[in-house]
């Protein structure tokens, strides 16, 4: 049986390798981490993976449009593997978990910039920063 990874790479004209289906399960369980954690979760379960091969996979799903690399200010790339739909993140500023948001309501808005300047615009990123509820709730009971 193919497994839903197996089509993603396929679909994209890469190779089934188990160090990319690991990226890619680590990503699909665990959105918003970073390479580190990528990589610790990757050997976690194949130890004989490098770190020079987590990188290697992360670049080349993300230039497959497998996988996103989201670098809100201040902060680690990090990835995920929702792509596609023109979602935003949410990040705390306090302990810097990062959230997914659905793209604004209506056909997708935020795409309408004021002035294009001429440019076709075909994606738009917002981050929204504010404090996550776990930060909120130690603040008021402090």
């Amino acid at each position: 049986m193919t497994s839903d990874f197996e089509t993603q790479l396929r679909a994209v004209s890469l190779r089934v390798t188990r160090p990319r289906l690991a990226v890619l399960a680590a990503l699909r369980d665990h959105p918003h981490v970073d390479t580190d954690t990528v990589i610790a979760l990757v050997r976690a379960n194949h130890p004989t993976v490098s770190h020079q091969t987590v990188y290697d996979v992360l670049r080349a799903l993300t230039d497959a449009g497998l996988v996103r690399r989201i670098q809100p200010a201040g902060a680690t790339a990090r990835y995920e593997s929702r792509v596609g739909d023109n979602h935003h993140h949410v990040v705390c500023r306090s302990c810097g978990t990062i959230a997914d948001v659905d793209c604004a309501v209506g056909d997708a808005p935020c795409l309408t910039a004021s002035d294009d300047q001429g440019f076709v615009v075909d994606e738009a990123e917002v981050v929204y920063w504010g404090t996550c509820p776990g930060c909120a709730t130690a603040r008021t009971s402090q």
